[in-house]
């Protein structure tokens, strides 16, 4: 349901308070408005309208559905295999400073993974998300550089001692993550 939650619930949330979470975004331009609300009327319009037209209601929602339900599973599993695995760090934040451990790209390097960065269709079904260490540390480059990025990040981390957390496969991941939820299921 996650996909459902984003785009008719959590969009507009983020929109009308201005924030994300706690965190206050940038004052938005005009420019910024006329993109969310042109993205939004294209998107009711492309998945919405348009099929419901022409196909009519009940193969409209079965379709629908099984698109964003599909979407949904896609987006979760990303978001657990890159940040609740057993090899991540969830540091806990100093009360009294308000602060982390480690400096801010220390903490997206131990507190994130990335899994099958060999696997092409991999890559291309989660938009290059399965580098989700790159993703966090350069969020305003284009995945398809994101490959190549790796191999330098990789480097930098073997220089300073700092870990980078990979999994060369989709099941060792999924093993990991699954490892990870009992471990935390144990120690409530």
């Amino acid at each position: 349901m996650l996909y459902l939650f984003w785009i008719f619930f959590t969009d507009y949330k983020k929109y009308f308070t201005q924030k994300v979470g706690i965190v206050p975004i940038k004052k938005m331009t005009i420019s910024d408005h006329i993109s969310f609300w042109g993205f939004k009327a294209l998107h009711l319009l492309l998945f919405v309208g348009i099929p419901l037209y022409t196909v009519g209601f009940t193969a409209w929602i079965i379709g629908f559905l099984t698109y964003a339900l599909f979407a949904g599973v896609l987006i979760s599993i990303v978001f657990q295999l890159a940040h609740a695995v057993e090899d991540t760090h969830f540091p806990k934040i100093e009360t009294v400073t308000n602060t982390l451990e480690d400096e801010w790209a220390v903490h997206q390097l131990r507190t994130t993974a990335n899994f099958a960065t060999k696997n092409k269709i991999v890559s291309w079904f989660t938009g290059g998300l399965n580098f989700q260490i790159e993703h966090h540390l350069f969020p305003s480059i284009s995945h398809v550089h994101y490959p190549a990025i790796s191999q330098i990040v990789k480097q930098v981390c073997l220089e300073y001692n700092v870990p980078y957390i990979e999994y060369a496969r989709v099941r060792t991941a999924i093993a990991s993550h699954i490892s990870h939820l009992k471990h935390v299921g144990k120690s409530k």
